[in-house]
């Protein structure tokens, strides 16, 4: 099992436990978690709370610099296209994601569905499912 995706895992929990979209991620730069974060979207009523761009805002912040091209992203769900953007324009390069949205992703990041961490997987479908059920 993946460490890095363990960490956004359990940022992904905390979404879910304040009724946000549970989302974690993790940015790494040399080997080090340097951000990580989940959605507050609801909580600051925020557009712009994904997880995603939390975590760029605390990588620039801790890197005093907004290029973070020797990082790599782990989060639970794949971006939007919003936040895809915004990683593009980070200069992020690698990102290993959990789960699929099934979106068309035409952009120079490479992306990455970790396989290596089923147990989390299944975990995770079962709280973002459970989540869009107590919506509906």
């Amino acid at each position: 099992m993946n460490k890095y995706m363990k960490i956004a895992y359990k940022e992904a929990l905390k979404a879910y436990r304040k009724d946000e979209i549970p989302v974690g991620v993790v940015i790494v730069h040399n080997n080090k978690v340097i951000a990580k974060a989940h959605n507050d979207r609801q909580k600051k009523y925020n557009v712009l709370g994904h997880a995603e761009i939390n975590a760029i805002l605390k990588a620039e912040k801790k890197l005093k610099d907004w290029r973070l091209d020797k990082c790599e992203m782990y989060v639970t769900l794949e971006p939007c296209k919003m936040c895809q953007m915004i990683i593009e324009e980070s200069r992020i390069n690698k990102i290993n994601y959990l789960i699929s949205q099934k979106k068309d992703t035409k952009n120079n990041i490479k992306y990455i569905q970790t396989n290596d961490c089923n147990n989390i997987k299944e975990e995770y479908k079962k709280i973002l499912n459970n989540f869009f059920k107590k919506l509906r």
